[in-house]
């Protein structure tokens, strides 16, 4: 028979995942602490040390940085970039440009999503030296309308790099490097979906990999905790790393970053750890009220930072970076973020850089669509970073 909830009360709300502990919601001390309103430095100052930014941004480099190859097509140049991150196997990345211009441009970190699909980073987002992935083209037509989002930046004027980052790409684990518990988890979850899996031809083995590496990202974050770091604090600094090596090219002027997705989280960690110029963040948002009942199970630990998400919320994480200029964008029917939430985070951060003297510097978009970064927001993402960045 069916169990009754026991303990909340008559108005009390109820979480589909917490069931008749859904009181202790009302218990825990974390939703108390999000409500206290901190200015961006006390923030900033939150986040470093939740995510061990350290105080000299010279104490972090990209070790060994090489080029390989190089292409042109279709009105983009690139080059291959790689660096070591001081463990493990080397990033790899590229560097796109459009053809037939030099001299400095401004630059654009396109930072990949999570999308359950840990196989692949950059290519997701960019078409390097053999062209488009077809792996990822039906991926890209559910999340990107198609477009390969750094490759048309690049059309648009900047310099951009895209790399991957930490458990993704050229810096993933290996089915053979995940227990044998967790590999038999992907091969009897590799044919189920999520909401934020893009249904598409996906070869067995690739589709066996992203999903032992769906369940092997909390295993990676005991690890972290071990070693004294988060998964987001280690994805947040080969990031800055990434930064480093744009900022470091003669070419380029001030950076920005866009992502969409777990990039959008990305988007939002960098710019709270680093001095970003210009920051776009397309769904990822929402306040942590919002998510208490709302596919908690299908976000990434990027979003959740052990010493972070129990003191302040999402969007002032990304307040920790005002009056840096901020664009987030959003969608209606966003099945992973509800649009209250993302709502209730654009009212947060819109008074938070009031309260920074910058109530300009921050822009938030509600667009129809699920949850993508549809044509019309990209027009809207690139001219926004043209105005910003030159």
């Amino acid at each position: 028979m069916a169990i009754e909830p026991r303990g909340t009360g008559a108005d009390a709300p109820a979480y589909a995942h917490l069931g008749r502990f859904s009181d202790w919601v009302a218990r825990s001390p974390a939703p108390a602490r999000r409500a206290v309103v901190r200015p961006a430095a006390e923030l900033r100052r939150l986040v470093h040390e939740a995510l061990d930014v350290p105080a000299d941004p010279a104490d972090e480099a990209a070790a060994d940085v090489r080029t390989g190859r190089t292409w042109e097509r279709d009105g983009v140049v690139g080059q291959e970039v790689s660096w070591s991150a001081g463990f493990g196997p080397r990033t790899e990345a590229w560097l796109l440009r459009p053809a037939g211009v030099d001299g400095p441009l401004p630059g654009v970190l396109a930072l990949h999503g999570h999308d359950g699909f840990k196989a692949l980073g950059k290519e997701k987002v960019a078409d390097g030296p053999d062209g488009p992935a077809p792996v990822v083209e039906a991926l890209r037509r559910g999340l990107y309308g198609g477009r390969a989002i750094a490759d048309d930046l690049a059309r648009a004027g900047f310099t951009v790099l895209v790399h991957d980052t930490f458990t993704w790409g050229s810096r993933r684990f290996e089915l053979d490097e995940m227990p044998d518990r967790l590999a038999a988890a992907g091969r009897a979850t590799s044919a189920s979906s999520s909401p934020d899996d893009v249904p598409g031809d996906v070869p067995p083995d690739v589709a066996l990999l992203n999903a032992a590496a769906w369940h092997h990202e909390h295993l990676v974050e005991k690890y972290c905790r071990l070693l004294g770091t988060t998964f987001a604090a280690q994805v947040a600094r080969e990031d800055r790393l990434a930064l480093a090596v744009l900022r470091a090219r003669p070419d380029v002027g001030a950076v920005g970053s866009v992502g969409l997705s777990g990039g959008g989280a990305r988007s939002v960690l960098l710019r709270a750890t680093a001095d970003v110029d210009a920051t776009v963040v397309v769904g990822m948002m929402s306040t942590y009220e919002a998510l208490l009942d709302h596919s908690v199970v299908d976000h990434t630990w990027m979003l959740f930072p052990e010493g972070l998400a129990g003191t302040v919320d999402w969007p002032d994480v990304a307040a920790s970076g005002a009056p840096a200029p901020l664009l987030v964008q959003w969608t209606r029917d966003d099945p992973l973020f509800p649009v209250e939430g993302a709502r209730a985070a654009h009212e947060r951060l819109a008074s938070a850089y009031a309260a920074a003297g910058a109530a300009d510097a921050h822009t938030g978009e509600e667009h129809d669509g699920p949850h993508w970064f549809g044509p019309a927001m990209q027009g809207s993402a690139t001219a926004w970073l043209r105005r910003h960045l030159t």
